[in-house]
């Protein structure tokens, strides 16, 4: 059964090639355009995996991280943040918020399916 992938970030562009590669590794792919939107579609889906970006307008991935955590139905869905950022202090935010994984854009496919598939192992 193939696993379900909900990516948030701001950026058509960002997404549209997340969707390319997750759907070539045989992932379902659903899609937000930032924190409050990735609430509104995790109200209505079941994902295996959240990978999002850090900075977003209306509510950033930090955030969205903490808020997800919040929600005992939701808690143990891994996170993976995709950022641009590489600050060592919002990395520790991130995984103090519940991260369970970060990764530099840009991105390698293989590297995300690899890093994807580790977390929900």
């Amino acid at each position: 059964m193939s696993k379900t992938i909900l990516t948030i970030d701001d950026s058509r562009t960002m997404r549209e090639l997340l969707r390319a590669a997750l759907d070539a590794a045989g992932f379902t792919v659903i899609q937000a355009e930032d924190g409050l939107h990735g609430l509104e579609v995790l109200s209505a889906c079941d994902p295996d995996v959240i990978i999002t970006d850090i900075n977003m307008p209306r509510m950033n991935g930090l955030e969205f991280i903490e808020a997800v955590r919040v929600d005992q139905a939701r808690r143990a869905i891994p996170i993976i943040v995709l950022t641009t950022e590489s600050d060592a202090a919002k990395k520790d935010r991130a995984r103090k918020a519940g991260a369970t994984g970060w990764i530099v854009k840009p991105f390698d496919p293989a590297k995300l399916v690899s890093a994807i598939n580790r977390v929900v192992a």
